[in-house]
Order: C-alpha cells, then sequence, then structure tokens
C-alpha cells in the first residue's frame, strides 16, 4: 500500500507541474467521468489512477502516458533532443530563424530535458536572437545563464556566454557594461591560472572590439598586441586569424594603414584554410574597406571578391553583416562611377538594418544620400542627409560617429550648405576631443568698427 501511495504521489506532482506550467487549473482536466474532486485526490497522492484516466490526464497536458506515469519518456527526449541538434546545424548554416523556432519548441517541453540538454536549447536560443537582431531578448536570456552558479567560469560554455553577452551589449551601443563584462572574464581567467584556449583568446579579440568601439585605443593595442604575442605561440589558425583581424580594425582606426593590410592579409591566410565561411566573408568585407583606401585600387577584382563574399554573407551571415556588405558594395559601385548600383546596394543596406544600432543606421543613410547625390537626386540626398543628421545627435561619442559626422559634413559641402558642413565638421572635431578655443571674455574684444 505504501508503495503504491508514493508512485501516485510522483504521478500527481507530475501532472500538478504540467498543469500549472500550461496555465491550466484542475476544473480544465475534469469531465464527466472525472470530477475536480478527484483531480485534486491524484495530484495529493491520494489516488492512484487507471490507465485510462492516466490516458485522459496525459492527453489534457501534453505529454505521454509513459512520462506521466514513471517521469521517464525516452521517444520524446530523444525527439527533444534532435531538435536541439538540429538548432545547432541550423545555427551553424545561418538558418537562424529555423534554429530559433527548434530550440524554442524543445523549450516548450523542457520538463522532458536533463539540466546539459536544457542549458544546450537556452544557449542556442539566446544566440539564434543575437544573428536575427534581437540583441535585448538575446540579453535578457544570456545575462541568468552567464550568472547562474552552475556555470563553471573558465569553462567553454561560460567563455561562449561571456563573448556573446560582451559582443551584445556592444551591438546595442552599451559600451560601458561590455568592456566591463570583457574585463571581468579576462580578470577571471587570469585568477584561474588557466592555460590559454581557442575560448579565452575569443574573449580578449572581442574586447580589442569593445576598447575599439569606445575609443579606448591605447588599451585596445596593448591587448591586441599581448594577444598576438600568445596566439603565435598557442592558439589555432581560427583563434590566430581573429586575433589578427581584430588587430587589423585597429591598426587601420589608429591611422597605419598599410600595418592594417599586412595584418588583414595575415588573417585572411589563416581563415582561409578553416571550415568557417563566414569568418572568412567577414573578413573579406574588412579587407575590401581597406583596399578602397588605396588611391588606384583594382575596382574590378575588388568588386568580384565583394559579391563573393556577399553571397556566402546572405546564407550564413547575420542581417547587419549583410548590410555592411551591401555598404561596402555601394561605395564600390560609387568610386566605378555607377550611381544607379550604389543607389540600389545602400537601400537595401539601410532595410537591413531596421533592429540595429543608431549609429549603423545613420552611417549608411549619409551612404545613401551620397549615392541619391551621385544620381542626381538633390531633394532626395538632402532629405537623407538630414535624416542622418537627427540620427547621429543623441549618440554617445565614438570614433565611428565622429567619422560619420566628418562624411556628413564633405556631402553638405558637395550640396553647397556651408553652414551645415561646418557644423557636421566641428562635431566630428569635438568627438575626436578637439575642441574649440573659449570666446575671449567681453573686455578683450576689439571693436573693429
Amino acid at each position: 500500500m505504501e508503495q503504491a501511495r508514493s508512485g501516485a504521489g510522483s504521478i500527481g506532482q507530475r501532472l500538478r507541474e504540467l498543469r500549472q506550467k500550461k496555465g491550466l487549473n484542475q476544473q480544465d482536466l475534469a469531465s464527466a467521468d472525472l470530477s475536480v474532486s478527484y483531480v485534486s485526490l491524484i495530484e495529493t497522492g491520494k489516488r492512484a489512477p487507471s490507465e485510462a484516466v492516466l490516458r485522459t490526464l496525459a492527453e489534457r497536458v501534453g505529454c505521454s502516458v509513459e512520462y506521466l506515469r514513471t517521469g521517464r519518456d525516452d521517444a520524446k527526449v530523444h525527439e527533444l533532443e534532435l531538435k536541439i541538434a538540429f538548432g545547432d546545424m541550423a545555427v551553424r548554416n545561418g538558418a537562424n530563424g529555423e534554429a530559433l523556432q527548434s530550440y524554442s519548441e524543445a523549450l516548450a517541453s523542457a520538463p522532458f530535458l536533463g539540466e546539459t540538454m536544457l542549458r544546450r536549447a537556452r544557449i542556442g536560443q539566446a544566440l539564434a536572437m543575437e544573428k536575427l537582431g534581437r540583441l535585448e531578448a538575446a540579453i535578457q536570456l544570456l545575462t541568468p545563464l552567464f550568472e547562474d552558479p552552475g556555470t563553471v567560469p573558465g569553462s567553454a560554455e561560460w567563455s561562449q556566454l561571456a563573448v556573446a553577452l560582451c559582443r551584445c551589449h556592444r551591438n546595442v551601443g552599451d559600451l560601458t557594461l561590455s568592456v566591463e563584462i570583457g574585463e571581468r572574464a579576462m580578470r577571471t581567467l587570469e585568477a584561474l591560472g588557466l592555460d590559454v584556449t581557442d575560448d579565452h583568446m575569443q574573449i580578449g579579440s572581442t574586447l580589442i572590439s569593445c576598447y575599439h568601439r569606445r575609443g579606448d585605443l591605447t588599451k585596445a593595442r596593448l591587448l591586441a598586441d599581448r594577444l598576438m604575442g600568445v596566439a603565435d605561440e598557442t592558439g589555432s589558425r581560427v583563434a590566430r586569424g581573429v586575433v589578427y583581424w581584430n588587430a587589423a580594425t585597429l591598426a587601420y582606426s589608429q591611422g597605419r594603414h598599410k600595418e592594417a593590410l599586412a595584418l588583414t592579409e595575415r588573417a585572411l591566410a589563416l581563415l582561409a584554410e578553416t571550415d568557417n565561411s563566414r569568418h572568412q566573408a567577414m573578413l573579406k568585407i574588412v579587407y575590401g574597406y581597406l583596399v578602397l583606401e588605396n588611391e588606384t585600387p583594382d575596382l574590378e577584382h575588388l568588386k568580384t571578391t565583394l559579391e563573393g563574399a556577399h553571397l556566402v554573407l546572405l546564407e550564413v551571415g547575420t542581417a547587419t553583416e549583410q548590410a555592411r556588405s551591401e555598404a561596402l558594395l555601394a561605395q564600390v559601385e560609387l568610386r566605378r562611377g555607377e550611381p544607379q548600383q550604389a543607389l540600389a546596394h545602400a537601400g537595401r543596406s539601410l532595410g537591413l538594418l531596421r533592429n540595429d544600432s543608431q549609429q549603423e543606421v545613420a552611417r549608411a543613410r549619409v551612404l545613401l544620400a551620397r549615392a541619391q547625390f551621385q544620381s542626381g537626386e538633390t531633394a532626395a540626398a538632402q532629405a537623407s542627409l538630414e535624416s542622418a543628421v537627427r540620427q547621429l545627435e543623441p549618440l554617445p561619442i565614438t570614433r565611428v560617429t565622429a567619422q560619420v559626422w566628418r562624411d556628413a559634413g564633405d556631402l553638405w559641402k558637395l550640396l553647397g550648405r556651408p553652414a551645415e558642413a561646418l557644423e557636421a565638421y566641428e562635431r566630428a572635431l569635438t568627438q575626436l576631443g578637439i575642441r574649440a578655443m573659449p570666446a575671449p571674455a567681453e573686455q578683450f574684444v576689439i571693436d573693429r568698427g
């Protein structure tokens, strides 16, 4: 009798948990042949249900009879594990919408999942949301996972979460928090005294990009130099390639153009033999920006290279990566004297950035305005530029926004609007820390009348 009571109690506990998870009350489980009071007795372990009642209850709470009776359902668990594995594969292949759906379907049956598979599905769901541009939702999912006491500092999973959180906060524009997360992660690794792994190199590389975005170029260069030394000694080709990639971006922002180009070429060579086509394509975009800095770039070869990279990103890249690829192709077409093609690329770039940071959108609007101007659409160019300026005005100071202000100033000058051009140039200089001299005191103003 006691053994039967124990088994019944387990059934009742599972029934109650599943009912509450689906937002049902006991009345929802009742029927003409199954009273509310009998449902209550089952949930409290005071009655052992018959097979017929088990089948009815299992159907109403959405589980198998086997799970309700024993807490196990091997067929259901296998089905969910396949969904999670499909989600992992879809993320790698750039099918982020399909991945999100697969992870979400698995998580809808969370009681059937063990802790390991449950965490895997939650992390996958967060990463898929990030790649779909749903950054704030991704942060809400990643934060409790990263702060969970069960997440072991220094583990591959911990490193993956640290990188993703750092990257998400960076991309929504919260540079202070992104740097704080990256620095805390690096300090944790140093305190643990662990050997450097590719995962740890990824944290450092992401932190370099955050420093760079915030304008902390000295910190970024010191960390880049340190990581390049470690990567050459211990890192894989992927880790070394990513470190050289970030170092190239930093060198470019500091005006070391030849060094940036050499570092990018080295990174391309390191990643060429890997199977990460997305990283290769993204790096070719970086390479394209650097090549365009030359006075006489081989535009036809560059266009072919970038179109190939763009096709890859259309398959496996995020919307933001595709937008940057479109923007670069627009710049190439402007240099080739093909403003209509540039206009098409710039329009698509802007359309892809609906969920991205405002500085990215402002930069895309300035490029669109340039394409409109070169296409003879002066009024449209002025309207696009005015929209870009409105978006730029409230943004925090970064080197990126300074460059966009400079580009806006150049275009205002071409449009014959010197007052707006001057204001844009002044904003660019101010954001770079170069401020105007204070106005003289009134008694020292010379009367030239």
